[in-house]
């Protein structure tokens, strides 16, 4: 059956966290998130939904505006291509814009959702996969003092979080301090993740893995670069995680072949998407690096996007996944999708994406393409 891409429209919302969140020792702060939604129509009547919502500006090299802007000037050479071919569309878009693969990725999550409607699978089982054991959600926990650090953990546990993200950076004497105090209060079976989002020099991740080497915590992003982390991999014993560093499929074979982290942060929005993601999980499953599966933040659009993937991921490879909707205020789907049930989210079996939001939620359009 033919299927092309006929139209593209593109929102703009505004999603306040319900709590102001800092990262790396407060040198970050976000308190409303600025979302990019997308429907790709086709000319089968067949319409599907992404996402795109960096971490705030100032994060990482991803820039909401800069969504728009990447969408605006990749639409018209997507136009009239099939969806469910999801490489040539890959490709298209990299002809009419190399890199700025963070703008690329709720094009690709779009066309995803169209292939899995028009097979009448979810996209997890498109993809090969479809675990349908609920998948861990890791809390996130800003980068706070040790009292209030303990009362967000409480807060996630109440909501039934059995995986915690706690941001640390910024102060060495201050992370170690609250590294033994997480500790001390972990619960059996909780898995704990120590996110310093490259807050630290190689002086003071070296200064806090040494110190705390004895309780064999995990680190994530320690430093700002691979090259920081390769400097220090066999100076320390704690198990490293890499999510800011693994941008592009090159970062995934170096971070592999040289042993340089134990676990791949894979953060959709960040590499462009699920089909490179994709690319990422397979390297990782080649070499026995277990994996977190995230959005970089957004609505359950996003979040049931990082949960298609992550089903594709062996039970026992996958830790879990990261989901921003418990942190933001607005629901723009009206409560549909994957929701937390004990601290976990379930794969929807419906087809495609699985989730669609209210369009009357969004406003009016900023764009649209023919």
């Amino acid at each position: 059956m033919p299927l092309k891409i006929t139209g593209i429209t593109v929102w703009q919302v505004d999603l306040p966290l319900e709590h102001p969140y800092w990262l790396s020792g407060g040198r970050l702060k976000f308190e409303v998130l600025d979302a990019t939604l997308v429907r790709i129509d086709t000319d089968a009547g067949i319409s599907g939904w992404g996402e795109g919502t960096p971490r705030g500006h100032t994060y990482v090299p991803a820039h909401g505006p800069g969504i728009r802007a990447g969408i605006e000037t990749m639409a018209p050479f997507v136009m009239r291509l099939d969806p469910r071919r999801v490489l040539d569309v890959e490709r298209a878009m990299d002809l009419a814009l190399p890199g700025h693969l963070y703008a690329k990725s709720p094009l690709d999550m779009a066309c995803w959702d169209i292939a899995g409607q028009a097979a009448g699978v979810p996209i997890a089982d498109l993809m090969g996969g479809g675990s349908r054991t609920p998948r861990a959600i890791a809390s996130s926990v800003g980068a706070k003092t040790i009292e209030e650090t303990r009362d967000v953990i409480e807060r996630y546990r109440a909501r039934g979080y059995v995986a915690h993200s706690v941001k640390i950076g910024g102060d060495v004497t201050r992370d170690i301090a609250r590294i033994r105090d997480v500790e001390s209060i972990r619960r059996p079976g909780e898995t704990v993740l120590y996110d310093v989002n490259r807050g630290w020099t190689r002086s003071d991740a070296l200064r806090v893995m040494r110190a705390t080497e004895d309780l064999q915590v995990m680190v994530e992003q320690p430093c700002e670069t691979l090259d920081d982390i390769a400097a220090l991999s066999h100076r320390h014993a704690c198990p490293v995680s890499v999510d800011e560093s693994l941008v592009t499929l090159q970062d995934a074979a170096r971070i592999a072949r040289d042993g340089l982290a134990e676990v791949f942060g894979i953060k959709l929005n960040r590499v462009g998407g699920l089909t490179r993601a994709a690319r990422m999980r397979d390297i990782a499953l080649a070499h026995g690096i277990d994996m977190f599966v995230m959005a970089t933040g957004g609505s359950v659009l996003a979040d049931t996007e990082a949960l298609h993937l992550a089903a594709t991921v062996p039970d026992h490879n996958c830790l879990g996944v990261w989901a921003c909707q418990d942190m933001i205020t607005a629901d723009i789907a009206g409560g549909r999708g994957p929701r937390n049930i004990e601290g976990h989210l379930t794969l929807p079996e419906t087809p495609g994406l699985g989730v669609h939001p209210n369009e009357d939620a969004l406003g009016d359009p900023v764009a649209v393409y023919k």
